[in-house]
C-alpha cells in the first residue's frame, strides 16, 4: 500500500467515524450506513485526485500473490 492509499484508507475511516457519532449509529445497519458514507467519501475524492493527476493512485503491490511462508519471513 503507498502512501496516497493509506490517506484515502484513512480518509473513510475517519468521515466514518464522524458520521457514526453524528447519527449517534447503535445498530448495525446505521453503522453498515455510515461506513458506506464514508467509503463513498474516500473513493470520490480518490477518483477526483486520479483524474487531476492523470493516472490510478492504486499500486500493483500487495501480498496476495506471495505464499504464507514467504510472507512470514518477509515480516522477521
Amino acid at each position: 500500500m503507498n502512501d496516497l492509499e493509506l490517506i484515502f484508507s484513512m480518509l473513510g475511516e475517519r468521515v466514518t467515524t464522524e458520521i457514526t457519532r453524528s447519527k449517534d449509529a447503535q445498530e448495525f445497519p446505521e453503522c453498515e450506513d455510515a461506513a458506506r458514507k464514508g467509503g463513498n467519501v474516500a473513493g470520490n475524492a480518490r477518483e477526483d485526485a486520479e483524474k487531476r493527476i492523470g493516472k490510478s493512485l492504486i499500486s500493483d503491490g500487495n501480498y496476495l500473490h506471495i505464499s504464507e511462508k514467504r510472507k512470514k519471513r518477509l515480516k522477521e
